[in-house]
Parts: structure tokens; C-alpha cells; sequence
């Protein structure tokens, strides 16, 4: 007999939790969301028909915490509870809990969750069920003379993974012998760190592999489905950004055998709800190789979505009711194609730092095809406790090409200012060729995409970008001035002289000279001369014509940092030098400052002591990320300005060393 859902929580945060917000309002299903004091105004607390508040804002002291959002359900007096991605999604012990409790958990059940919780575990059960998986070693004898001696067995290049992780944590390619032990401690370490439990599994590892996976769908009465693949091996730091269906390099043949061996696993599973069966396609030889089952929703099931018509999360709701699938293995078709892309807020020239702040502007292109997911809107704080995820954006098309074409559109006519964004690198990667054609692997990024030059621009596109913020700034000066407005603007003792101002952009200093005529602009870079008019002006905007042609540039500014973006030229960040440095300010000789806002995980070394090149000194984390802040050169601690749990701003000196 089905069960009768009339109200969900939410145990999740941001884009997923506005998304199933979303397909419950048009179920009829009342929703609660929880939240954080990060999101405490977020907008889908706001969305939700209630919310309640579970804790501060370290997802270990709100949504990680089952306590708190068991005591919410109950308060609320909710049937059932959707664990989003992430977060306690794939934990078995809060799926069983939530039944403990008389809640209804919308995943599968726990015990296969259970089952694919561990790397190590869930090969063994495929290889006993006849599901191929990559040679490797999963065992309970982790002792190190073990590993190495399987390691040697399997050969090099292989891949050490963390069995309990995910996310690319307590995961080293090891290309050669000699680099074994040292990769074996620090794979260990990081998943001690990461998860608690430092065992590895080994693993041949895939050097031109595609990452592909295929959506499994289960109801309670022992139907399974597969709902077609997605090719996601554009992927930084083990982490997808850009996924598509259909793979451009499945045939028809190869999708119908992969799909087979992946209903195979969800049935080996008894699965219940919906899932994604990961593969490792090595194109060169055709052989492909189970990776692993994720038991939850994925980020990236939009694509899905867009080529089948179906709402996965009513489907989820529908099979947690108990009801049976209402659509068969041979009804699925794919109709055209789509691709997702993950705008972050992160600086993909400096290896994808992730970066915080406020988004001052955030508009998106109206497009037949184009979805949003988000939770984020102008205003919004992207903090160091979550993911830096600001949306995704997924757009569909009746072929690849149309597909491709619309999405770069939708990225080049993209506003996200007030923070800086992979925007510009995910075109990029678009306009690569041998992207287009479908030519890539999981090692595309590091291969085919130069990241130094993602936000370089040419000279004139600096200048331009320098006379918006120049205008920009002119016309709000313009519209405050009380005092002595006779007088034009600009007023010098010499009239004919041209006022100047220098702005940093991608650390190149830019000089700006100009003059105000009657009815435009004189700008001068060296001997490059540019006449212009400001045709209109908003908080947010100016409409310029330079020398003749007229263009639109949005703009944000906080102090003297300005935000430009213009579509045909991309994003800009130009600090203004103040005419008056002042000279009290300088890089203290020999500190360690915080690349980024974050929190104080571990200090590795105290005061006097001496490190050498590559020693690790302190662990920051910001955005799910770790990063170690290592010693450049040989010395010695001479002080150290922050304890672990410290939380601190970018640009905080963290330590100083002398020689």
C-alpha cells in the first residue's frame, strides 16, 4: 500500500534544496527547509513553506548534525525527509534512523547505501556479479609492505582512493615506484583527515579515460531502469564543472551494453529510488570498468532531465511512496542534447582557488532551452563554509552543435560581478576545438586549457574596460556634486590637461589619461586615442559609444575595486591606485599570509623551528578545500599569529620566518 507524503524536510542547503522545492510545490507537498546562520536569508529558506533553524554555520554544527534535523522533522511534524547530494545523503546510518524514527527517507534503502559506502566493498560485490571493474587491490590487510607489494603487481601508472571518500580526497596517481611510499602516507593521511578511516584501495589507473555514468532508477517492487548516460570528464581536482548527453562517444551499441551492466548493478543492489552507476571508458581499447554507485541525486541530473522529459525528484518522492515506476526500460528515449556547466566562484588562473564576497550583480539571459539552478541572488554572501557553487546552467538543444552554441551565448551574455567567477573559463573551454568535436578525456583541463591566460585580455580590452570604470566613476562624482556646479567637471588650472588615472588589472598597470569636450571624452593609453560618449548610465550599467560603436558594460564597484563585464570582451577586476599610496602598508619581510578566507585547520609547526623547501606550515580550509601553505625556502619560525579553529580574512598574516 502506498504511503501518503504531505510534507518533505529538507536536509540540504542552496540550489538542490530550491530544486526540490520546487517539484514539491507542483506535487502539492508542503516543504521545510533547514538552515544554517550563513543561510539564514538565503533564498531557499525563503522559498520553503517553513524553515527551521539548526545551527551556526559550519556544516559539522548544522547540517551534519542528525540530531538537529531529526528534532526539526519532528517538530514539524513532516512524513518524510530528502537528503539532497552531499551532506548525510549517502550515509546509511541517518537513512536508517529516519525509518527508526517513522520517517520516510527519500534514497534508496540503507542497506545499499551501505553496500557502496565503501570503494573496496562495493568492487568486490560487482566482481562477484559478473560487472567488470578496473584490477586493483581491495583488501583488509592495509599494512604498507601489502600495498606496495600489490601496487607493484598491478604496475604504474596506478590510482590510490580513499575507500570511505569521495570528492578527490585521499586520491594520488603514482607514476612510478620510487614515489610509492611517500604516495601511500599521504593518500592515508588525507582520508584519516578526511573520513576517519585511512584505508586505500589500488587501482590501474586510466590515463586517457572518460568518465561516463549511467541514472538508475528503482522502485519498491523490484523494477529497475537505466535513464540513458552522461559523459562528465571534464572534470579539476577530481571534481566535474561540465557535463553532456548524449556522450558524443557512446554508439548505439555500446550505450544498450553499458546501460545493460549498469541495471545489472542497481539489481545486484535491489536498488529502490534513483542512483548513478560511474564509469571509466578507455577509449583506445573500447573496455570500460565499473567505478562506483552514487546512492543519491546528482548534481549534474538536470541533463537527464532536459534529453527525457522526466522530473527526477518526483519520481524519488514518488518510489519513497512505494509506488511503482511509471515508465518502462523501452519508453525511454533521448530527445536532442544538453549540457550543464557549474559556475563557481572560484580563480581558475590560480588553480581554482576558491574566492568569497558579496555578489553585487547576477542576471541571466532569457533563452528558450536555458534552466538556472540556484540559490543564490544579488546581495548574497558566498562564504568559506560551503561549496562555491553559484549556479548551474543548463541549456538544451536539438543538436550537439545548437546545444554548444546556445550555452556559449548564455555565458558570454552571463552578469556575475562583485566576485570573481570561473565564467571565463568555462568558455574557454567551449571554444576549444577538440572540445567541440568531442575529442577529450578526464585529463582535458590539464592537457588542452592554458589557465594562466584564462582572464588575460588583449591591451585595447583592458583600455576599454578602464574607460568604463573611468565614466563609471565620473558620472556618480557628477550626480554627488553640491558645491561649485558651474564648474565643469574636471576643473584644472590648465584646461586643456588631461586628468589621469591608473588602475591594476591581472597585477598590469593600465594609465587612463582623459579630458571631458562639451559632449564627450578624449582618452589617451600611449599614443592609442579613443573618442567617446556616454549615452546613458544606471547604478548598474552604461551605454558607450567608442569611437563610433556602441557598446553596454555592467558594472559593480566596492571602493576603489570596480567590477566590469561586457559581452563580447568578458570579465573585468580593476583596482584603482590611489594617487597617495600610503607608505605604512608593506608586505611584512618573511610572513605567510591566508590566500583566501578561511578557517585554521592545523598549525604544523611551532615557534623555532626549522623547515625546509615544500614543508608544510599551516592547513587553511575554505569551501570543502584544503590547502597546505608550505615554506618557499629553508628557515625558521620566528613567530606564529594563529591557533587551529581560528577563522580569518584573506591577507591575514597567519606566520613570519627568518633565515
Amino acid at each position: 500500500m502506498a504511503k501518503n507524503i504531505e510534507t518533505i524536510l529538507i536536509a540540504n542547503r542552496g540550489e538542490i534544496a530550491s530544486r526540490i522545492i520546487r517539484t514539491c510545490r507542483k506535487m502539492g507537498i508542503k516543504t521545510v527547509a533547514v538552515f544554517s546562520e550563513a543561510d539564514r536569508k538565503s533564498p531557499f529558506v525563503e522559498a520553503a513553506d517553513l524553515a527551521v533553524f539548526i545551527g551556526e554555520s559550519p556544516a559539522n554544527e548544522s547540517y551534519l548534525e542528525v540530531e538537529k534535523i531529526i528534532a526539526a522533522a519532528k517538530k514539524t511534524k513532516v512524513d518524510a525527509i530528502h537528503p539532497g547530494y552531499g551532506f548525510l545523503s549517502e550515509n546509511a546510518a541517518f537513512a536508517e534512523r529516519c525509518e527508526k524514527e517513522g520517517l520516510i527517507f527519500i534514497g534508496p534503502h540503507p542497506a545499499a547505501i551501505a553496500a557502496m559506502g565503501s570503494k573496496s566493498a562495493a568492487k568486490v560485490l560487482m566482481q562477484k556479479n559478473g560487472v567488470p571493474v578496473l584490477p586493483g587491490y581491495q583488501g583488509e590487510d592495509q599494512r604498507e609492505e601489502r600495498l606496495l607489494k600489490e601496487a607493484k603487481a598491478i604496475g604504474f601508472p596506478l590510482l590510490l582512493k580513499a575507500s570511505a571518500g569521495g570528492g578527490g580526497k585521499g586520491m594520488r596517481i603514482v607514476e612510478a615506484a620510487s614515489d610509492l611510499k611517500a604516495a601511500i602516507a599521504a593518500a592515508q593521511g588525507e582520508a584519516k583527515n578526511a573520513f576517519g578511516e585511512e584505508e586505500l584501495i589500488i587501482e590501474k589507473y586510466i590515463e586517457a579515460g572518460r568518465h561516463i555514468e549511467f541514472q538508475i532508477f528503482g522502485d519498491q517492487e523490484g523494477n529497475v531502469i537505466h535513464i540513458l548516460e552522461r559523459e562528465c570528464s571534464i572534470q579539476r581536482r577530481y571534481q566535474k564543472v561540465i557535463e553532456e548527453s548524449p556522450s558524443p562517444v557512446l554508439t548505439e551499441k555500446l550505450r544498450t551494453e553499458m546501460g545493460a551492466i549498469a541495471t545489472k548493478a542497481a539489481q545486484v543492489l535491489k536498488y529502490d529510488n534513483a542512483g548513478t552507476v560511474e564509469f571509466i571508458y578507455e577509449e583506445n581499447t573500447g573496455k570500460y570498468y565499473f567505478l562506483e554507485v552514487n546512492t543519491r541525486l546528482q548534481v549534474e541530473h538536470p541533463v537527464t532531465e532536459a534529453i527525457t522529459g522526466l522530473d527526477l525528484v518526483q519520481m524519488q518522492i514518488e518510489s519513497a511512496q512505494g509506488l511503482p515506476l511509471r515508465i518502462r526500460q523501452e519508453e525511454i528515449k533521448s530527445k536532442g542534447y544538453a549540457i550543464e556547466v557549474r559556475l563557481y566562484a572560484e580563480d581558475a588562473s590560480n588553480d581554482f582557488l576558491p574566492v568569497t564576497g558579496m555578489i553585487e550583480q547576477l542576471k541571466w539571459p532569457e533563452m528558450e532551452g536555458l534552466r538556472i539552478e540556484t540559490a543564490i541572488r544579488k546581495g548574497s554572501e558566498v562564504s568559506i563554509f560551503y561549496d562555491p557553487m553559484i549556479a548551474k546552467l543548463i541549456v538544451w538543444g536539438a543538436e550537439r552543435s545548437e546545444a554548444h552554441r546556445k550555452m556559449k551565448y548564455v555565458l558570454r551574455q552571463l552578469i556575475c560581478l562583485g566576485i570573481k567567477s570561473n565564467q571565463d573559463f568555462l568558455l574557454a573551454v567551449l571554444n576549444h576545438s577538440d572540445f567541440q568535436k568531442g575529442i577529450y578525456n578526464t585529463q582535458f583541463i590539464q592537457e588542452k586549457i592554458n589557465l594562466e591566460k584564462i582572464g588575460a585580455k588583449e591591451a585595447e580590452a583592458n583600455q576599454w574596460a578602464a574607460i568604463a570604470a573611468t565614466i563609471y566613476s565620473w558620472q556618480r562624482r557628477e550626480q554627488s556634486r553640491s558645491l561649485l556646479r558651474a564648474m565643469p567637471s574636471g576643473w584644472r588650472n590648465n584646461f586643456y590637461d588631461f586628468q589621469k588615472e591608473i588602475y591594476l588589472i591581472e597585477e598590469e598597470e593600465v594609465l587612463v589619461k582623459y579630458v571631458f569636450e562639451k559632449d564627450h571624452f578624449q582618452f589617451l593609453f600611449g599614443e592609442q586615442k579613443y573618442q567617446v560618449r556616454l549615452l546613458s548610465t544606471s547604478e548598474e550599467a552604461l551605454r558607450l559609444e567608442i569611437d563610433g560603436l556602441q557598446y553596454t558594460f555592467a558594472v559593480a564597484q566596492k571602493k576603489d575595486r570596480y567590477f566590469i563585464h561586457q559581452e563580447s570582451l568578458g570579465n573585468f577586476i580593476l583596482d584603482q591606485k590611489p594617487r597617495f599610496p600610503d607608505l605604512a602598508i608593506q608586505k611584512v619581510k618573511g610572513g605567510f599570509t591566508a590566500p583566501m578566507p578561511a578557517q585554521v585547520i592545523k598549525v604544523l609547526v611551532a615557534k623555532g623551528q626549522k623547515v625546509m623547501p615544500g614543508d608544510g606550515l599551516l592547513i587553511l580550509s575554505s569551501m570543502k578545500m584544503e590547502n597546505t601553505i608550505c615554506a618557499e625556502e629553508e628557515g625558521e619560525v620566528e613567530a606564529v599569529f594563529v591557533s587551529e579553529g581560528a577563522r580569518i580574512d584573506a591577507g591575514f598574516l597567519l606566520l613570519k620566518m627568518v633565515d
